[in-house]
């Protein structure tokens, strides 16, 4: 009786899969201030050249560095687990499995695209970078990956995450890394902000205004911004997480997956298991592909699909996504990665054009599934991750009221170790629902107007 699927190092895949190539509809292309195409010279000053490369192509296949794979190798290939004592706890038919990428070193997937990232940063002679981060899964990642490149890091974090989880904090300034509070006083972008807010608690939009600021107003020009999620490329090299379960479900005699599962807030974890079976299901397989966003920050489940900036100061391109809009306030939820504004392009592509669909779920149900999944397989969950179990739990239940046997694989994104004030806010019964109002979603969406609109979808 198997429990576990671990690939041998050779095995580890050699490519990222770009989804891109196979969508029904090419994806719509970013903007710029002008409405048009942007064209890659306009992104030099935020990312080197190699990886804007990678941002608009088209290929299906994009060979993995050996540089990176070396470093990939010290967690990868991470290892698929069967869910029994889940699936006793449900007295489900259904057989649940899990990708475990809480075993990087940053203890999320997260890692998967800060090394490939801060790899072409070197390549490109560039000496530093800044990003931002919401729970501090990112953050930590890429300091993580910048200390292996020798690369210097600046890390503007949510401010309502800064103050929740001083951990994530400790282990960027552990691998070498500043993390500052945002807003902060050190930006334009965050200037302005709290000349209005001096109280605001922060969102993803507002850091990345501040951590691309930072890294175009650097007069020696050799600092670049990195994202966590999102864009292309990000998405790109996340999908070794889907390539490596279609391996281990084989190896474990699974011929027929019928469900796949990750929470999304910008879309990379998503991404990187779900877009490998996208392709199998754009090939005819019969899959249901499900995202799983909190029902306070319901990106996918109630926003429009509209072109929309990345972050509060618009100096971001235009991106064809769902979209709460660039100035929404989402509300201080412990699953702090979920909380932008936006979606990654490529997943909201796939929405729209029903390769996969999206559900919302409130924070306590997330919350009872997490404790849930940590008293039978022993592992706490990030609170992003319980997300895809509550989602998970639901689709067994439904199949033991079905009798029916089905397989089901999600993605356990990260660990939850760092997130204990949440478990500990939870379990004392100090944690609410909250659902966005029509009021609230109103109020977010009226920075759209004058934009323009995804034509023909």
């Amino acid at each position: 009786m198997s429990n576990r699927a671990i690939l041998a190092d050779n095995d580890i895949p050699r490519q990222w899969y770009n989804l891109a190539a196979d969508l029904p509809h090419a994806p719509l292309p970013p903007l710029g201030p002008d409405g048009q195409p942007v064209k890659p010279e306009q992104l030099a000053a935020v990312f080197p050249m190699n990886l804007i490369e990678q941002e608009m192509s088209q290929e299906r296949h994009i060979t993995i560095p050996d540089e990176v794979l070396e470093i990939m190798l010290r967690y990868r290939p991470t290892p698929l687990h069967r869910a029994r004592a889940l699936e006793a706890a449900l007295k489900t038919p259904a057989r649940i499995y899990f990708k475990n990428e809480s075993v990087s070193p940053a203890g999320s997937h997260k890692v998967n695209t800060a090394i490939a990232q801060a790899y072409y940063n070197k390549q490109a002679g560039i000496e530093r970078i800044t990003s931002e981060t919401g729970a501090g899964q990112w953050g930590s990642s890429i300091a993580f990956a910048c200390s292996q490149f020798g690369l210097e890091c600046k890390v503007y974090m949510v401010k309502v995450s800064f103050e929740q989880k001083p951990f994530r904090k400790m282990m960027m300034k552990t691998w070498g890394v500043d993390c500052i509070s945002s807003p902060s006083m050190e930006t334009q972008a965050g200037r302005d902000i709290l000349a209005v807010d001096p109280d605001c608690g922060g969102s993803l939009g507002i850091a990345i205004s501040e951590a691309v600021e930072a890294a175009v107003t650097d007069p020696t020009g050799k600092t670049r911004y990195t994202l966590g999620s999102v864009l292309n490329h990000v998405l790109l090299h996340q999908t070794i997480i889907g390539l490596e379960a279609q391996k281990q479900l084989a190896a474990m005699g699974e011929r027929k997956i019928d469900k796949v599962i990750a929470c999304v807030g910008g879309g990379s974890n998503f991404a990187g298991i779900a877009f490998p079976f996208v392709k199998e299901k754009i090939n005819g397989a019969d899959i249901d592909i499900i995202a799983v966003e909190p029902a306070s920050c319901p990106t996918l489940t109630r926003a429009p699909y509209v072109y929309d900036h990345g972050d509060v100061a618009r100096m971001t391109p235009l991106m064809a996504m769902h979209s709460l809009g660039h100035t929404f306030m989402p509300p201080g939820i412990h699953a702090g990665g979920l909380r932008y504004h936006g979606m990654a392009p490529l997943v909201s592509q796939t929405v729209v054009e029903g390769l996969t669909r999206a559900v919302a779920i409130q924070q306590l149900e997330c919350f009872e599934a997490a404790v849930l999944f940590a008293r039978t397989e022993g592992i706490i969950p990030a609170p992003e991750s319980s997300h895809a179990i509550a989602q998970v739990i639901r689709e067994a239940k439904q199949a033991r009221e079905e009798g029916k046997e089905r397989v089901i694989l999600f993605n356990l994104s990260g660990h939850g170790l760092m997130d204990l004030s949440g478990y500990s806010d939870f379990l004392d019964g100090k944690l609410s629902d909250h659902s966005l109002s029509d009021e609230e979603m109103a109020k977010g969406l009226v920075c759209l107007e004058g934009l323009p609109k995804p034509a023909g979808r």
